[in-house]
This record gives structure tokens, C-alpha cells and sequence, in this order.
């Protein structure tokens, strides 16, 4: 819009964004640094609730992509009704429709995943981790990755899908009998001043758990060539934070992985100055994994793509590929069968 608009309207830039709670929450995060760094702009936001909002029942691993969370905002960039749009940068797909380009990233929150138990039972048990849990406990959540990462970490455990904002899901631990916890990022809760729920951080050393692609960064989505509203975005770009997550997104892109597919990684930066990526693939019941953790000095955009990229080459040729290959055949079978149920019913209508 940056060659059309009127100059009455060269000090807006309008925002667009869910209506979630924690999706107000970070796009108030956004626009007050944007404020910050342009104080005489105005930064009008325009929610709305998305296909991943109103459907709490189906379960994410059977939803088959990320755009349930992005598809709507981004019809709106592309009719130039906003101007940017706020996402988690974990729920943005890594292939952008044409025309769409990933503005900046901001400076990263807490990227790990979180164990929140019942209260109830950590204070009479006093549970504190995962391993604390007890044989046939029931853990909530409706992520694929955190599940196969689970499932072979502590087998003892099993699961339930587990959805709705944060408000909801803490709310719906506590009062379901069968829970006695539940995964949630740290990011989230730390950002809906939940923190206080957390019982044990989840990474890689201390419980054998990866985070997803991009999880605690927010990623800002604008229209490619729009050059007023990429300037403004500048100021908010935080260059580690963009190399790291733009490896993560490489590595997904080139495994072809999404929202459903376990692919978990962590990333963090040696004292030398150098990018760690760690990364694995498990296989939906935990009992198959490939895993690499390489180190690369990446100081370009281009250089963070091509560590992903590598990355992905060597956990294809040591197996995630087969790993890969079995869960979207096992996808595509459940789609069918889901097809096959509802088309008799929608026909008796």
C-alpha cells in the first residue's frame, strides 16, 4: 500500500491479529514498541477469531497444516485491510502465500515447553516433574511432538487431547479428574502472567524435550515491497533471534513438516559465537528417533537457511524421512476414514 496511500494515512499502520487472550496480549507487545519507536504514528488492531479459535474439539494432529491460525489474517494483508499481522511465530507455516513475506521477528521469550501439574496433586503428592509422575498418569496436550517426545522419554505416561486458550486449558486441568498435568509453552504463560503454574521447564538436558519450530518468538507478517511498513518493522527485529528461528524454519521447510508432525528443535548461541541447532524426529509412539545437535557460525539470513537445510539432509539420511513418511500416510488414512463417517450423515440432511 506503501505507493497508493493517501498521506493522511502515511502515520497508520493498522494490525491484525486473533482474538485469543495470549494473541492480544503479544500483539499489545508489539504495538507498544512500535509506539515506542514512533510515537506520532497510530496502530489501530483488528481481531478476529480464526478457524483454530472456534474449533476446540478436533484434535491439532488432525487439523493437517498451521494455516487454521493465519489463513484468515492473512486474506486481510493481502486485500490491504492491515498492515501487519502478529503471530506466534511456531503456528506461522513456513511456505508464506505469494506476495507475503515474514516482516522481522522480535527478540525471542522463554522457548521451552513447561509441565503444569493439577494443583491438587502437587500439593498432596508434592509433583514436581515429569519423572515424579506416576505409571498410567494422564497428561494433556494435542501436539504430536510433545507426545512422541514423551513417549519415549517416560513411557509410563499416557495422553489426552487437551485444547483451548490458557485460561481455558489450566482451567480444564483442574477441573478434570483424569488429568493430573498438562504441556504448555513457557512463553504463553509467562506473557498471561501464569508463570506461577509452572512446575518444571522442559528442554533438552534436564527432561529429554525439544520445543517447537519457532516457539517464544513472535513473527510479524506484512506485504512483500510495502518499503514504509518494513522500515517501521526494523526497529523491532532482533538479529539472533531471526538467525536462529529462520534455521528452524529451514529445517522444517525442508523435512516438510508442520503443526502435526513431531519435529522438535532447540537452538541456542556458544560463548565462541557460534549457532547450536538441535534437533529430532520421533515417531508417533516415542519408540523411533533420529536426532543431530550441530554447531555452524551463521552471521547471514542465507547462511541460517543453509544450516537448516543441512541439518535436514542428515536427519533424512540417518532415517527421519521414514519416520516422516509414516505418520502423513497414517494422516491421510484418518482423513479418509473422518470423510468416509460424515458423508453419510451430511447426505441424510
Amino acid at each position: 500500500m506503501s505507493d497508493t496511500q493517501p498521506a493522511a494515512e502515511a502515520n497508520v499502520i493498522r494490525v491484525g491479529t486473533r482474538k485469543s487472550p495470549l494473541a492480544m496480549a503479544q500483539t499489545y507487545i508489539v504495538v507498544d514498541a512500535l509506539q515506542a519507536a514512533f510515537p506520532s504514528h497510530t496502530f489501530p488492531i483488528d481481531s478476529m477469531t480464526t478457524t483454530g479459535d472456534r474449533d476446540q474439539n478436533t484434535a491439532l494432529y488432525n487439523f493437517g497444516g498451521k494455516g487454521l491460525w493465519t489463513s484468515q489474517l492473512e486474506d486481510k494483508l493481502v486485500r490491504r485491510e492491515v498492515d501487519i499481522v502478529v503471530h506466534s511465530l511456531k503456528d506461522m507455516p513456513t511456505e508464506l502465500p505469494e506476495g507475503l513475506v515474514l516482516g522481522c521477528v522480535t527478540k525471542r521469550g522463554d522457548p521451552r515447553d513447561t509441565l503444569v501439574v493439577k494443583k491438587a496433586l502437587a500439593d498432596r503428592h508434592g509433583w514436581k516433574t515429569l519423572a515424579d509422575l506416576p505409571p498410567g498418569s494422564v497428561v494433556g496436550t494435542s501436539s504430536i511432538r510433545r507426545i512422541a517426545q514423551l513417549a519415549r522419554r517416560y513411557p509410563h505416561l499416557t495422553f489426552k487431547d487437551h485444547r483451548g486458550n490458557i485460561n481455558t486449558r489450566l482451567q480444564k486441568l483442574d477441573d478434570d479428574p483424569e488429568l493430573a498435568a498438562i504441556i504448555l509453552a513457557a512463553a504463553g504463560l509467562q506473557r498471561m502472567a501464569f508463570g506461577d503454574r509452572i512446575a518444571q521447564y522442559l528442554d533438552a538436558d534436564g527432561a529429554g524435550m525439544l520445543h517447537a519450530v519457532g516457539q517464544g518468538a513472535l513473527g510479524i507478517e506484512c506485504r512483500a515491497g510495502d518499503a514504509r511498513v518494513l522500515a517501521a518493522l526494523d526497529s523491532l527485529r532482533h538479529a539472533p533471534t531471526t538467525l536462529a528461528c529462520l534455521a528452524e524454519r529451514s529445517l522444517m521447510r525442508s523435512l516438510e513438516g508442520g503443526c502435526s508432525v513431531p519435529i522438535g528443535v532447540e537452538t541456542s548461541w556458544r560463548d565462541d559465537g557460534r549457532l547450536r541447532l538441535r534437533a529430532t524426529v520421533v515417531a508417533v509412539k516415542g519408540d523411533k528417533a533420529v536426532d543431530a545437535d550441530e554447531s555452524e557460525t551463521v552471521t547471514t539470513e542465507e547462511a541460517a537457511e543453509e544450516f537448516g537445510k543441512r541439518i535436514a539432509r542428515d536427519l533424512v539420511a540417518r532415517g527421519a524421512d521414514e519416520i516422516l513418511n509414516t505418520i502423513n500416510a497414517g494422516k491421510a488414512a484418518q482423513a479418509k476414514q473422518a470423510e468416509e463417517v460424515t458423508q453419510p450423515a451430511q447426505g441424510s440432511q
